[in-house]
């Protein structure tokens, strides 16, 4: 009769307890004395008698094909067990069942076990206020919108590796503005400055060298200016991952994942993923952010034994450019484009570029703030900058380069579809101009409205049209009291003035 371990153990203790074999037997459940004694003479368990199988219970189906697999898996070590198998079914009609799947993908895991070296991980000691590491990490997954709007972000998510204390401010892009922001941000919150800085290769931080600079510090990225200028500002040292080394971010990596697992479970208790406000959706990640920091202050507080105080002075998060108006009244800033008021048309202006916006100065007055465009050949036009000239020079309306941008919303275009279909096209463009200067002068909102309501009639309409259906009663007078008048007051005050001699 076999035994189990558990069974053959128990039988070891009772006769160390001066049991007889077949009181032991009896107390492990096993039905014969002999068994009992069988390994007790051995002095092994049953697990340890067992010898390995090296044969095979049942004929390998893919005997006579695996060469060939073996061939294209050196070849493609990275190929997938289930492409592999639906290749060989195709390869192979009917030779093959889709219940073979499971049989052949243990046949492929064994021999990447037995051919197939990876590369291992190698787990690093962190030392406390080392190192405080930077990744952009995008959380448009986790379905945030912004007063119904789809909100299209990432996280600047920076943490030290000892304690895994994070924080982190919400950006558009990785870019340099946004790496200030989070890192600065960072640091306000600890109030302390650990000795280096790490991040990725982004163009944020490093940039390519010239063949000349590469012969000389045999590198091929180094840092950018206004890179090391933050750095220097908080006395932090650089130090970015090797290229095509993502691992070596593994601390903040691995932490990305945490993060944003814990910000969907927030969001799921909160019942809603919608925010007022992008300073209303920070306030959130800052509240979640803080309670996983909890956890961790006692390891924080070695590291601040160690790093330096913060510099009492921050650093100028934007960047500034000197660009000309042109003559079309647009700027060109970062790659896009971006109209301003035509009275600037000629004159040099600066910008102060922030993650978000921007805003764009004539010597010391702030003339306008315009929503930051991210990537190249964008543009954003605003129809009330040009309206004016659009009215005076209506025959550059219907090809000019930004037409599209004119109209501010679906029903705008609507409009002017229905315009050209009942006038001559001089007519029609001036007629939707004068209504586009109607929105430009009162609320654009109303005039929407106006045009869906008389896109519905089949009569004819034009810019008068619209206006009248804007029209509002006159506000009431209000009443007005008509007060006493008394001059006794007056009297009063002469007889207590008192005049000085001269």
């Amino acid at each position: 009769m076999t035994a189990t371990d558990a069974q053959v153990r128990i039988v070891m203790r009772e006769r160390e307890k001066g049991r007889t074999q077949e009181q032991a037997a009896a107390t492990a459940n096993l039905r014969s004395r002999k068994t009992a004694a069988k390994y007790e003479e051995l002095g092994q368990l049953p697990s340890e008698l067992r010898e390995p199988r090296t044969y095979r219970t049942r004929a390998d189906p893919f005997t006579e094909d695996w060469p060939e697999m073996e061939e294209m898996l050196v070849g493609a070590p990275e190929l997938e067990a289930k492409a592999l198998f639906e290749w060989l079914c195709a390869q192979h009609p009917g030779k093959y069942q889709e219940g073979q799947l499971r049989t052949f993908q243990r046949r492929v895991g064994r021999w990447r076990v037995l051919h197939c070296n990876q590369v291992a991980v190698l787990e690093q000691v962190h030392h406390p206020g080392e190192v405080l590491q930077t990744d952009g990490t995008w959380l448009t997954e986790l379905g945030v919108t912004i007063q119904g709007e789809p909100f299209k972000h990432l996280l600047i998510h920076c943490v030290l590796p000892y304690s895994n204390w994070e924080w982190g401010r919400v950006a558009q892009s990785e870019s340099l503005a946004a790496i200030k922001l989070g890192v600065q941000s960072t640091l306000v919150k600890l109030g302390y400055v650990p000795r280096f800085h790490q991040t990725d290769n982004s163009s944020a931080a490093t940039h390519v060298l010239s063949a000349e600079e590469r012969a000389k510090t045999d590198k091929r990225r180094g840092y950018t200016a206004g890179y090391l200028q933050l750095l220097d500002h908080y006395g932090m040292e650089p130090r970015t991952t090797h290229l095509d080394s993502p691992h070596e971010n593994g601390d903040i990596e691995s932490s990305n994942g945490g993060l944003k697992r814990a910000l969907k479970q927030h969001l799921l208790l909160r019942g809603s993923c919608d925010f007022e406000s992008i300073e209303a959706y920070e306030a959130f990640l800052g509240q979640a952010m803080d309670k996983r920091n909890c956890a961790r202050q006692e390891r924080l507080a070695e590291e601040m034994a160690v790093m330096k105080p913060l510099p009492t002075a921050s650093l100028a998060i934007c960047r500034e450019e000197k660009v000309t108006v042109s003559k079309g009244s647009l700027i060109r800033v970062l790659r896009n484009t971006y109209s301003v008021p035509t009275s600037l048309i000629g004159h040099t202006v600066t910008v102060h570029i922030h993650e978000w916006h921007l805003e764009v100065y004539y010597g010391n007055e702030l003339m306008e703030t315009l929503p930051r465009l991210v990537g190249r050949r964008k543009h954003h036009i605003n129809y009330r900058h040009l309206i004016g000239t659009l009215l005076r020079k209506p025959g550059g309306f219907r090809n000019y380069r930004y037409h599209n941008a004119l109209f501010p919303s679906l029903v705008f275009r609507q409009a002017w579809e229905q315009l050209n279909q009942w006038y001559a096209p001089r007519k029609a463009d001036l007629i939707y101009l004068r209504v586009l200067g109607l929105a430009a002068r009162t609320l654009e909102c109303d005039v929407a409205g106006a045009l869906g309501r008389l896109r519905t009639t089949e009569a004819r309409w034009n810019e008068t049209d619209v206006e009248r259906l804007l029209e509002l009663a006159p506000a009431p007078a209000p009443e007005i009291t008509r007060g006493e008048v008394t001059l006794d007051v007056y009297d009063q005050l002469l007889q207590e003035v008192c005049y000085e001699p001269a």
